[in-house]
């Protein structure tokens, strides 16, 4: 059903035919009038089984779209109102679909809620009814039907990395000038991350950016083998023998080779030795003519080296020369190595973690004053 047809007595009576499925047929799912004080509450669902005089009210909200902004600054207020109330209170909303993201926050404030995908939580004390049930993870609207901005593609990368690697305060033109994107993509992208509770604004400016999730959220929507092409090869002197015969590179070559993955990782989360040497290539160059200059054998399998073509120019902003080696800034490792396969996910959740407890040390304080300062 297109989201244009489903009006909320259609989602409302597809959302208590689920209700009712997981229940049983023991049970009875009634919707009933609304008393004069509702509380701006859409409609009141009783539930009783059979031959049972006790029963309970679900306060149901009926929503068209459902984001942490929503329940953070809607539902969360209203629940605490009607708890002052009443301590039995039981409020659910209803919607199309919830994301993973929703869902968590709604059971960190006890709000039940119900989607048609069959994402259901339902927490009840009297008639004890506990219910917790899974549908799908990612949204099932097709992009005609559900045109927006996402956190996929080279410009969303662009953007995340800005606002992870730059304490805020800032607005949206300096974020514009910076990543050199246009204000209107930037204002789309920016209202998207604030709906998801991402970044918080007052008024034009960006305030606070939670970007331990923005980075993860990020990571979600690439890939690092999947969205970046590459070249694979052996090393048959060695890897150590590769970096030592990058790091004699001219100056042209050596600028636009930056290392990621395990290796990068290793400085920061030494989780376990070896892996592959990933490389990013940026686009000027050519990557078979560097796999010469290398010393490199291309192969299609058990590569112990992958040149990947850089999809923008921007993974190389704020990288920094360790060791005589340039390594991308521990924002662009992060989203790579929790993209990529294997145990790079790991690697990337330690690399945060580093991040977390070094937060002076790589975050930049000034927008205007950029700078690729020791991250490692």
């Amino acid at each position: 059903m297109a989201k244009d047809d489903l009006t909320p007595d259609k989602l409302l009576e597809q959302g208590l035919a689920i209700l009712s499925g997981l229940l049983g047929s023991t049970w009875t799912v009634t919707p009933r009038p609304e008393p004069e004080e509702s509380h701006g509450i859409d409609v009141i669902v009783e539930v009783k089984a059979e031959g049972d005089s006790t029963f309970t009210q679900l306060l149901v909200e009926l929503k068209p779209s459902l984001t942490p902004r929503v329940v953070d600054e809607v539902l969360v207020p209203k629940v605490g109102l009607l708890r002052r109330l009443s301590q039995y209170t039981n409020l659910m909303v209803m919607a199309p679909w919830v994301s993973p993201k929703t869902q968590q926050l709604l059971r960190h404030h006890g709000i039940s809620y119900l989607d048609l995908t069959g994402n259901v939580s339902l927490r009840v004390r009297k008639p004890a009814i506990v219910i917790h049930t899974e549908g799908a993870t990612r949204s099932p609207k097709t992009l005609s039907q559900e045109q927006r901005t996402t956190l996929a593609g080279p410009k969303a990368g662009r953007l995340v990395r800005l606002l992870a690697d730059v304490h805020p305060p800032y607005r949206a033109t300096q974020l514009a000038q910076s990543a050199g994107l246009s204000l209107a993509y930037i204002s789309r992208l920016l209202d998207a991350l604030e709906d998801q509770l991402l970044l918080r604004r007052d008024g034009r400016i960006i305030t606070d950016v939670d970007w331990q999730e923005l980075l993860r959220a990020r990571a979600t929507q690439s890939g690092l083998l999947r969205h970046n092409s590459y070249v694979g090869a052996l090393a048959p002197n060695g890897v150590p023998a590769v970096m030592d015969d990058i790091r004699a590179l001219p100056p042209a070559q050596f600028d636009g080779v930056a290392v990621t993955g395990s290796y990068a990782a290793h400085r920061v989360a030494p989780l376990s030795a070896g892996g592959q040497l990933m490389l990013y290539v940026a686009p000027r160059l050519n990557v078979d003519d560097l796999v010469d200059d290398l010393g490199l054998l291309p192969v299609r399998e058990n590569a112990d080296v992958l040149l990947l073509r850089a999809p923008d120019r921007a993974v190389f902003d704020r990288a920094v020369t360790l060791d005589g080696l340039q390594h991308v800034a521990l924002s662009q490792l992060v989203l790579d190595c929790l993209s990529g396969p294997g145990r790079l996910p790991a690697e990337g959740e330690a690399v945060l973690k580093y991040m977390s407890e070094h937060h002076d040390q790589w975050r930049n304080l000034s927008i205007e004053h950029l700078s690729g300062k020791p991250q490692f």
